[in-house]
């Protein structure tokens, strides 16, 4: 399967599971990530790239996994947007931040690719987060824990 890593996704696991101290777990994430099973959006970097941390020195030098996107993706973002309720997923905070959305992005990207997003961003009633958006389009969505379950780590 191919899981495409939002931001949040990405942040937690680089700011919970320390490579020094969880090197089997880093072993079989580097390795998915040299099998292309680990994708992101270059918009994914740009979020990453606000940050000076170990995060954004890792996004650096696997830089050929945040893809630019493709007209596909284009026109699967621009399906999320032409719905009125999910508009509302652009945050006015990230626009006075300079713009920085990814998840239309990541959602795009898995739509395209098959595969499923990996996020922490939670499933709310009525909500325009990316899991609600995710159902809608009837993309596979899942936080950490359940990539793991579906890679069948066990540590």
């Amino acid at each position: 399967m191919i899981y495409v890593f939002d931001t949040s996704a990405f942040v937690v696991l680089f700011k919970t599971f320390y490579r020094g101290n969880f090197p089997t777990l880093w072993e079989k994430f580097d390795l998915l990530i040299a099998e292309g099973k680990i994708l992101s959006t270059r918009e994914v970097k740009r979020e990453i790239n606000d940050q000076d941390d170990s995060l954004s020195e890792w996004a650096k030098d696997n830089s050929y996994i945040f893809t630019t996107p493709s007209a596909g993706e284009a026109g699967v973002v621009a399906n999320i947007y032409s719905r009125p309720h999910f508009q509302a997923n652009i945050e006015q905070k990230k626009i006075l931040k300079g713009g920085l959305n990814a998840d239309p992005f990541v959602i795009a990207k898995a739509s395209v690719s098959g595969g499923a997003v990996v996020t922490l961003e939670k499933f709310k009633r009525n909500a325009a987060k990316i899991p609600n958006i995710c159902k809608d389009l009837e993309i596979d969505c899942m936080n950490l824990e359940d990539f793991m379950n579906s890679e069948g780590w066990k540590f």
